[in-house]
């Protein structure tokens, strides 16, 4: 029963992650949902300020803390192993619904592109920005990505074993491709207000820091000097920093950003 209750705690867990991750690209364009990233509760600007940045950086604490290998150590002494991917999803999905909740928008206007090709245009970056990171969770494994081959592989009674590190695909071009593609997804806009603008410095630099100074670090300790060589030879998120790239092994995955961050 209790195996059965897991699966279906992951399948739960995963469906909200999904309602979440629509909702966010819906709210950072800033169209198709009644509250989003321009629009909402108003407050002095100080005020929202405080209330954006402190939505911001519970989402920095609780996404790299949870993920860290020495809390998961610790965690795990509380919450059975199978479940502990999607409950890390699950408290992830619900920090952004309540940032999307909360937020306070900022609607002074720092630029806005009117002409409709060029508007257009930058919609379609955006898009593309997104499906980056959507696709590229499939390039590595994305139902392990989300808790759901744990589950699963726990209710047929079988071990879910790390995947060895490998390249392919937008691997081989950048180390971070997922943290690249929410980049252009939150930079791409045709109209950015300073509560936008907000958004995306503070993304911008959570994203390097968590990838630079504990990603990376996590990654170098547990796959050792394949993984720096991998660093000599493959960009971190800027595809043209390097001329060279790595090479690749059959069948290979290389386990880069969002599982860890």
């Amino acid at each position: 029963m209790f195996r059965l209750l897991a699966l279906l705690y992951g399948a739960a867990c995963y469906a909200l992650f999904l309602a979440t991750f629509l909702y966010a690209i819906a709210f950072v364009a800033g169209v198709g949902v009644p509250k989003h990233i321009d629009n909402g509760v108003t407050a002095p600007f100080l005020v929202a300020l405080g209330i954006d940045l402190a939505l911001l950086s519970l989402f920095a604490v609780q996404h790299s803390g949870m993920a860290r290998p020495a809390f998961k150590r610790w965690w795990t002494k509380f919450v059975p192993a199978p479940i502990e991917r999607s409950t890390f999803v699950l408290a992830s999905s619900l920090v952004l619904v309540l940032l999307f909740w909360q937020w306070r928008p900022l609607p002074q206007l720092i630029w806005s592109v009117d002409d409709g090709i060029a508007r257009w245009a930058l919609y379609a970056l955006s898009a593309m920005g997104w499906l980056l990171v959507l696709t590229g969770t499939f390039v590595i494994n994305h139902f392990d990505l989300f808790g759901l081959r744990q589950v699963w592989f726990y209710a047929r009674k079988r071990q879910a074993v790390d995947e060895p590190f490998v390249t392919r695909a937008f691997y081989r071009i950048v180390r971070h491709p997922l943290m690249l593609g929410f980049l252009i997804a939150f930079w791409a806009t045709p109209t950015m207000s300073a509560g936008h603008l907000l958004f995306a410095l503070v993304t911008t630099g959570y994203i390097l820091v968590a990838v630079k100074f504990l990603e990376e670090r996590d990654l170098v300790a547990q796959y050792g000097d394949t993984y720096r060589a991998y660093q000599r030879q493959v960009p971190m998120l800027l595809p043209w920093s390097k001329r060279r790239h790595a090479e690749s092994k059959t069948g290979a995955v290389a386990y880069g950003s969002h599982p860890r961050l």
